[in-house]
């Protein structure tokens, strides 16, 4: 029985790995810009998560243009290029196949944006301040 947890977190780890090698590689092409795509150009990209398929031959990388702004375009502009993003990050990253890509928006900052102003509010702040003598 232990041998197969062990198994089972080995791959975790492993696709963890390799999700951070490709994603340290599409952060630097971006940074370097060597994606020549008018929308790329015009924009800061970041790239703060890629995650694995278990047999490593998918790779969806998510993210976010700086500010959110024209998401949807960047987004469409990475989808464009994704031919040349694979090979280049078969190139940099050494695996036995490099991986189908996918491209999705990070919406971890809109949903962080969300519970930041949910605990604003009046209600909340209620709650969340010191308590009087008497109350439960």
């Amino acid at each position: 029985m232990a041998k197969r947890s062990e198994k089972a977190s080995s791959a975790s780890q492993r696709q963890l790995r390799v999700g951070e090698l490709i994603r340290h590689a599409l952060a630097d092409m971006l940074t370097r810009g060597e994606v020549h795509d008018p929308v790329l150009e015009g924009h800061i990209v970041t790239v703060p998560e890629v995650r694995m398929s278990a047999d490593l031959r998918l790779a969806t990388i998510y993210v976010m243009p700086l500010g959110g702004r024209d998401a949807e375009k960047v987004v469409a502009a990475l989808e464009r290029n994704k031919r040349f993003l694979r090979g280049e990050i078969a190139h940099h990253v050494n695996l036995k196949f490099a991986p189908e890509i996918r491209f999705q928006l990070d919406e971890r900052f809109d949903e962080a944006e969300r519970i930041e102003k949910l605990l604003r509010t009046p209600e909340v702040q209620r709650d969340l301040g010191p308590r009087k003598d008497g109350d439960e």
